[in-house]
């Protein structure tokens, strides 16, 4: 048996999206020792594939960080399987929120040095004495005082199209970027309340251990990330204080917590927060675009990649050697959208 896909990626994404099996989407994590991180990669492929679990799953000494989809006929199933892994078994399954079961189109499971990349050397510091688990009862109850500070611990990419109501959102494009500049921002704050938030609680973990470390004294995260948070409220009927859309890491790109939507078009600025990616695979810059301009642009951030999609094959496969596009110059979201119609050039900015 192969341990993973040889279909081509075309083909896959035209059978999940031709599919009528339902799949439900989820998420999980845990901290444990994995002695020989190879051998349980292969294992995990051979369990989970049995199942036809689709989704992305990383494989570390420290541990398991997956975002899957699995079909719902054999969810059961499913569960049984990972749960028969003693450092597995009764985990939380962070269940999407929003979900149309096309979120991913093949199994894919990478080791990797660490679940999730943080630049932190974990021999200076105790990750095991980490900040205290806020239940959405609790978060609500804590943010009600005005003293306590919130942060996302999310990239700029993904608070751009929503997080909680005032919290600090880091201009950062990874987690790494995020932690020393959080601790800098809140150096004069070690004795405030410090509430820390992620998709689905993994990043927090490790970041609450390394501030406690780093002096500060009263650090709690939402257990379970905005996820967990949000399924909460709806279950015991609480206010959701998350505004606008939770951003993943799958094909859907987010998942619906609000209906407000708190950011806008990076082409033409009205308001708008789904993401794409270009069009143009040379470029693939990944942006928000309004059904308008994406018709206008036929799906690409700027004129320059509309054009370059239309050219032939073998005169983009020439081209795209020397041209330089927005992918290719800037970060996820960082980028200068082209517009020759009306000579104007709008530099994608997000909210701090």
């Amino acid at each position: 048996m192969a341990l993973y896909n040889k279909i081509n990626r075309d083909e896959l994404k035209r059978r999940l999206q031709e599919s009528e099996v339902e799949r439900i989407t989820l998420s999980f994590y845990q901290y444990a020792n994995i002695e020989q991180p190879d051998k349980f990669r292969d294992d995990l492929y051979r369990l989970l594939n049995e199942v036809n679990v689709f989704g992305r799953i990383y494989v570390a000494a420290e541990g398991i960080n997956g975002q899957i989809s699995v079909p719902s006929d054999q969810f059961d199933d499913f569960k049984t399987r990972l749960f028969s892994i003693p450092f597995l078994n009764g985990i939380r399954l962070n269940i999407a929120i929003d979900d149309d079961g096309k979120s991913f189109y093949k199994l894919k499971i990478k080791v990797r040095s660490k679940i999730v990349a943080d630049g932190l050397d974990d021999n200076s510091f105790d990750v095991t004495k980490r900040g205290r688990h806020l239940s959405a009862q609790e978060y609500n109850q804590l943010t009600d005082d005005p003293d306590t500070i919130i942060v996302d611990m999310r990239n700029h990419y993904e608070s751009e199209v929503g997080y909680f109501k005032d919290a600090i959102r880091p201009d950062v494009e990874t987690f790494r970027e995020a932690l020393p500049l959080v601790e800098e921002m809140l150096q004069e704050d070690k004795e405030q309340n410090i509430i820390m938030y992620c998709t689905g609680g993994i990043r927090c973990e490790k970041a609450s251990a390394y501030y406690l470390h780093k002096g500060f004294e009263n650090v709690f995260m939402v257990d379970g990330g905005i996820i967990e948070y949000s399924r909460q409220c709806e279950a015991e009927g609480l206010p959701n204080k998350f505004i606008g859309k939770n951003f993943v890491f799958d094909e859907r790109m987010g998942e619906r917590i609000s209906e407000d939507i708190v950011a806008r078009c990076h082409q033409c600025g009205i308001p708008a927060d789904t993401h794409v990616n270009c069009k143009n695979d040379a470029c693939h810059i990944l942006f928000i675009q309004c059904d308008n301009c994406g018709t206008k642009y036929d799906s690409c951030c700027s004129t320059e990649c509309q054009d370059f999609i239309h050219l032939p094959a073998e005169e983009q496969a020439t081209l795209k050697k020397t041209m330089v596009f927005n992918g290719t110059k800037f970060g996820k979201g960082r980028y200068k959208a082209h517009r020759k119609d009306q000579s104007l050039q709008i530099i994608a900015k997000k909210q701090f």
